[in-house]
């Protein structure tokens, strides 16, 4: 028991006294203050004076253990360094040694041996929103083909799709729509990948606002844009009205107009959207000049023929395509832009002038083009042509021709001037030499003829066009003389001034399927074989389309010709009328309808029969046709049934007795320059001699 004051009691192992440290107050701290503060270095009120320097490392004293101390800095030079991993020092590898792979995902991963996994998919929700079909065509559960590496694949593509759904619910107005998908096992150990959706409520046109510039009428542009409030919000419909506002200010005076950025702020509490729009109108403007740039085919003289429009007149977009459009139909170009450019020039009623800038970029003006077709009673033609459509500038085309057949043939040089003067006349003069050997006749014939003409174009199909010219002719044909029972030459000279109108209310020129058309031609003509006879040719042409349907078009036409103020026999063979071929009545020869030469004219056999194939065709003043077909098209082909009726006849007007009817069936290949048509035709009334099968290759509708 210890006392107080007393040490404790000491073991073997118990320090010596003088061993023990020495004792400290138990309430004096170790450090005096005094002793501390005078450690501390002197603080200087200077921010910007320099840092004290740090003290030296102590050495070790004698008997004092040496201790790892960092080498001294040495100013001006780098510490030492550790060695380099040699590793680190080798250089980097080129990058195309790189493999540039994308990572898969799990759901790419495919083990090759693993086989693939069947998914049916079915979408809910969507087919009372009418969006099935599209949500079909652009699903990946879709894309599929309902085949996958493994069920993540499957998962991913719903997720996928669950997307998709809401975007289409979103536009069409569905903005609060969610999807979600799951995949279910079926018995039959094929998943089922199902994307439900859930439109919720439709959103519609609160209020509409248009921010524009002030315009004439003041209500145009709100006018232009066809929305209600109370619309559901469909993207389409929307992006449609914008779009008309696009295209109908540009026709009505405003053709720099700029529709800007739409705004719409939704609210989820009432189910509407404020709709804003800005609109930059640009200046209302008015028609100025032509100018042009760029490697010209046409100078400003003539590029001012091809305006609709007079200057000063309220500027319309339709005008600047009509424009264009019409010098991409004269062939010449490669290219060719017309834009309208300010000019800040003052117009009238308030407007400004705008010209019309003319970009040209010139094209090939020479061609090569051809053509062959087969008809029973005509054989084999060929046509070829050479066209040089600028070689008189402006769009004076040189064009030389030639025909090879086995009844035809002929040379043909043509000059021709289009927009002569003014848009769509054309001017042609041609000197032509033809030998044509038919059944009707033979006949050498030189031809020198002009035409004046305002036609209708590839672009531009117009309802009214009308042609005249003349025609000087001189023919050496076989004739049959009635006086001497048998055929002659004769030599005759005719003078003729042709003209025709056409009134076009049909919808395509090359392959109509509506409408109808209605054709005159009459030529005041002067036969000279001996004696002047002046005479007058006229045929007139019905023709008309009705669709039944889309794929089937009911085609009919119906002709009548007459040659009055002369008789028959004083009129060259190759100017009278002929029924029968390709473009007549179907299944007869060429030129095989109308009256015959008599049979006093044949030699009967040694049976005392007359072959009435070895007749010959005459000739008449008079002729009729009726024609119906029936089109019926699937895809770039076509079966087209068809029957015809028509005669000839020695009278001034068609009687309308004694018809000849042919039917058959004809095939069609549509392409981009028209169909090419194949028919096979018989008569239904057949006589002595005509064939039992006629066919008929040529390119474009019979009518």
């Amino acid at each position: 028991m210890q006392k107080p004051g007393t040490a404790p009691a000491r073991g073997p192992d118990a320090p010596s006294a003088a061993d023990a440290p020495a004792q400290v107050a138990p309430e004096a701290p170790i450090v005096p203050d005094a002793e501390f503060d005078a450690a501390l270095p002197a603080i200087s009120n200077d921010i910007n004076a320099p840092l004290e320097p740090m003290p030296a490392a102590s050495q070790p004293t004698a008997g004092q253990p040496a201790t790892a101390t960092q080498p001294p800095i040495v100013p001006g030079q780098l510490p030492a360094v550790a060695p380099v991993d040699p590793v680190l020092a080798q250089p980097l590898e080129p990058l195309g040694s790189f493999d540039t792979v994308p990572l898969q995902t799990v759901a790419d991963v495919k083990d090759a041996n693993a086989p693939e996994i069947a998914y049916a998919t079915e979408v809910r929700g969507l087919d009372p929103l009418g969006l099935t079909d599209e949500f079909n065509s652009l699903s990946a559960l879709r894309e599929g083909k309902g085949k996958a590496a493994n069920a993540t694949q499957v998962s991913a593509r719903a997720r996928e799709d669950e997307a998709l759904a809401v975007r289409l619910m979103k536009s069409l107005g569905y903005y609060d729509g969610t999807a979600i998908s799951t995949i279910e096992n079926t018995p039959d150990t094929k998943l089922r990948a199902i994307v439900s959706a859930t439109p919720g409520t439709i959103y519609r046109l609160g209020t509409i606002t248009v921010n524009a510039q002030p315009t004439v009428p003041t209500d145009l542009v709100r006018r232009e844009l066809p929305l209600r409030e109370g619309d559901a919000i469909e993207a389409a419909r929307i992006q449609g009205a914008e779009a008309n506002v696009s295209l109908k200010l540009p026709q009505q005076g405003y053709p720099f107009v700029n529709v800007g950025e739409r705004d719409v702020l939704l609210d989820d509490a009432t189910h509407k959207g404020d709709y804003t729009l800005p609109v930059d109108t640009g200046p209302r403007s008015s028609f100025g000049v032509l100018r042009t740039e760029g490697d010209a085919v046409f100078d400003l003289k003539h590029l001012n023929v091809f305006p609709r429009f007079d200057r000063g007149q309220l500027y319309d977009a339709r005008m600047t395509d009509d424009l264009r459009e019409a010098l991409v139909a004269t062939g010449l170009f490669n290219g060719v832009g017309v834009q309208p450019v300010r000019t800040g020039v003052p117009g009238p009623d308030g407007t400004e002038q705008v010209d019309l800038m003319v970009r040209q970029t010139r094209g090939p003006a020479r061609s090569l083009a051809g053509s062959v077709g087969f008809q029973t009673g005509q054989g084999v033609t060929a046509e070829g042509t050479f066209t040089n459509r600028n070689r008189f500038p402006p769009e004076g085309a040189l064009i030389l021709g030639a025909i090879a057949g086995t009844q035809q043939q002929g040379l043909s040089a043509t000059f021709r001037r289009q927009n002569a003067g003014k848009r769509d006349r054309t001017v042609t003069l041609i000197a032509s030499a033809l030998r044509a050997n038919y059944d009707a006749f033979e006949a050498f014939t030189g031809t020198l003829s002009g035409r004046i003409s305002y036609d209708s174009t590839p672009i531009w199909q117009k309802k009214f066009t009308y042609a005249f010219g003349f025609e000087l002719v001189g023919t050496n044909e076989s004739v049959f003389d009635f006086d001497l029972n048998g055929r002659t030459r004769r030599t005759y000279g005719v003078l003729a001034l042709p003209g025709q109108v056409l009134f076009d209310q049909s919808n395509d020129l090359l392959n109509p399927t509506k409408g109808y058309r209605l054709k005159l031609n009459l030529s005041p003509e002067t036969s000279v074989q001996g004696a002047v006879r002046p005479y007058g040719r006229a045929l007139v042409e019905a023709t008309g389309y009705y669709p039944v349907s889309d794929s089937l078009v009911i085609a009919g036409r119906a002709r009548a010709g007459s040659i009055f103020g002369i008789a028959r026999d004083d009129i060259a063979p190759s100017r009278r009328y002929y029924g029968g071929g390709g473009g007549s009545v179907r299944g007869y020869g060429f030129q095989r309808l109308g009256p015959m030469e008599p049979l006093s004219s044949l030699t009967p056999d040694e049976d005392g029969n007359v072959n009435l194939s070895d007749l010959r065709p005459v000739g008449g003043r008079s002729i009729n046709e009726f024609s119906l077909e029936a089109r019926y098209r699937f895809g770039d082909f076509g079966i087209v049934p068809f029957i015809d009726a028509g005669n000839a006849y020695e009278s001034v007007m068609p009687t309308g007795k004694d018809l000849r009817f042919g039917a058959g069936i004809g095939g069609r290949f549509y392409t981009n320059f028209g169909p090419m048509r194949v028919d096979v035709a018989t008569p239904l009334n057949r006589r002595a001699g005509d064939p039992r099968v006629a066919l008929y290759l040529s390119i474009g509708q019979a009518f």
